[in-house]
């Protein structure tokens, strides 16, 4: 009676009107629903294989997912949590991102070294860009006229004119970039470099780089620190960067380029989301399978929540 009990709780929809966090889980196949009004998980739902990139349609109307190990994008109802269509994606998808026009996905794929544009509204492939070797990381600009693809092997943050998609650079960065974003006005790119311990801050202008951010945390060895995903605050004055095995998420003054802070959360911190007013932040921690909830303004962990096994990617549904 307790596990059936237990089961029903697990999938009951969440009360209207409450936003959520998304997490997808890699070795379960699934997306844990987190409720952010009672920081609990109210939904589990099956994905394909090995589910990674997640995020929303404009309108949260539709949640596109990586299903990278199925070599697909599978486009999910966010109410009913069904499977609607899937998506041409190339193979190994990883991460993407969304252009401002809420038609385009950018979708990197590391086993084909390229980058794969899809059109959702027609769901068919409009181009296919050659990029460098295992592309990880996707960025658009805020004015939808640039993409950016890193390449982990190649380690190089690649730019992409969307009108034409075609490269009209290469910036190098350190070992194995991951992640990167562009500031709320355009003017920076931030990309992180896994296994160079850094992220690097590029003017948008001339892609020319204006700062290196380094971390050093007390009684972790350096090797360990490993800048994965990455999120900007509110205000865009501060930056919350995810550590990986290091454990800890770095707090960094986006002016200065100054490591203010380090936060302790779970095992092998990926990515993050904030809540809607971001007040909240959510990091996912694929060792320790878990999501921890961080108090922003207080710059400490709040709460951990259990989920899936191996959670990667985290998005918002307001």
């Amino acid at each position: 009676m307790l596990r059936l009990a237990a089961a029903l709780l697990l999938f009951t929809a969440s009360p209207a009107g409450s936003a959520e966090i998304w997490v997808t889980n890699e070795k379960d196949d699934t997306i844990s629903v987190i409720d952010i009004d009672t920081l609990e998980v109210t939904r589990t739902i099956a994905t394909g294989e090995r589910p990674r990139g997640i995020t929303f349609s404009k309108d949260f109307k539709r949640v596109y997912v990586c299903a990278s190990d199925s070599d697909t994008v599978q486009v999910l109802d966010p109410v009913t949590g069904k499977i609607l269509h899937d998506l041409p994606s190339g193979e190994d998808p990883e991460q993407f991102v969304l252009h401002p026009d809420n038609r385009h996905l950018y979708i990197a794929n590391e086993d084909d070294a390229i980058t794969t544009v899809v059109d959702t509204e027609t769901r068919k492939v409009v181009a296919q860009i050659d990029v460098g070797i295992e592309p990880e990381g996707m960025a658009v600009s805020p004015d939808g006229k640039v993409a950016i693809t890193t390449s982990e092997t190649t380690n190089m943050a690649h730019w992409i004119d969307t009108a034409t998609h075609e490269l009209f650079a290469n910036t190098l960065v350190d070992s194995r970039p991951r992640h990167a974003e562009f500031t709320q006005d355009g003017a920076q790119l931030w990309v992180s470099s896994e296994i160079g311990g850094t992220v690097t801050v590029f003017r948008t202008a001339d892609q020319a780089e204006v700062a290196k951010i380094h971390f050093e945390i007390d009684g972790i060895y350096r090797d360990r620190i490993q800048p994965v995903g990455f999120e900007f605050s509110a205000d865009g004055s501060h930056v919350f960067v995810a550590l990986g095995p290091a454990n800890h998420v770095a707090v960094v003054n986006a002016r200065t380029y100054e490591v203010e802070n380090y936060i302790l959360v779970g095992r092998r911190v990926w990515h993050m989301a904030f809540s809607p007013d971001k007040s909240l932040l959510f990091t996912t921690n694929g060792v320790s399978g878990d999501v921890t909830i961080i108090d922003v303004a207080a710059r400490e962990a709040v709460k951990t929540v259990k989920v899936g096994r191996f959670p990667w990617g985290a998005a918002l549904r307001p």
